[in-house]
């Protein structure tokens, strides 16, 4: 199955948002890493803490990550130099971070490769603006 992480400058945010994705699937559990807030407990990120949550869901189908703002990307990329190379393949998703978080999720838990996981959580706004469009 992918493995996911969630990169966030709050853990309390990341947190909310992991459970709304389990809630998604109750009878599976995808396997899902935080790496928010820093290792001081304030806000912010931290590449090693984003390094050692995708080792710790890296079981062979891939790994998506999912951020919250700017520097969690930065973060993140930093996280992917610092691991250096992997036996498989981890993908950075543009998604919206509690919509693409569900998307992938409930994607992964389904069966999902991680070509589709990345592709339903970067499209994770898209239901959204469905709905809008109807109310215009």
């Amino acid at each position: 199955m992918v493995g996911i992480v969630v990169v966030s400058h709050s853990p309390a945010l990341a947190a909310a948002a992991v459970a709304l994705a389990h809630e998604m699937l109750p009878d599976r559990r995808v396997p899902i890493a935080v790496a928010a807030g820093t290792s001081g407990g304030a806000l912010g990120t931290d590449a090693a803490r984003v390094a050692e949550a995708i080792r710790s869901v890296a079981a062979g189908d891939g790994v998506l990550v999912v951020m919250d703002l700017g520097s969690a990307v930065l973060s993140a990329g930093l996280a992917l130099e610092l691991l250096g190379p992997m036996d498989e393949e981890v993908v950075l998703s543009p998604g919206p971070f509690v919509e693409g978080l569900v998307a992938a999720a409930v994607t992964a838990g389904t069966g999902g490769d991680l070509a589709r996981v990345a592709r339903e959580a970067a499209g994770g706004l898209a239901p959204k603006a469905v709905q809008l469009e109807d109310r215009a």
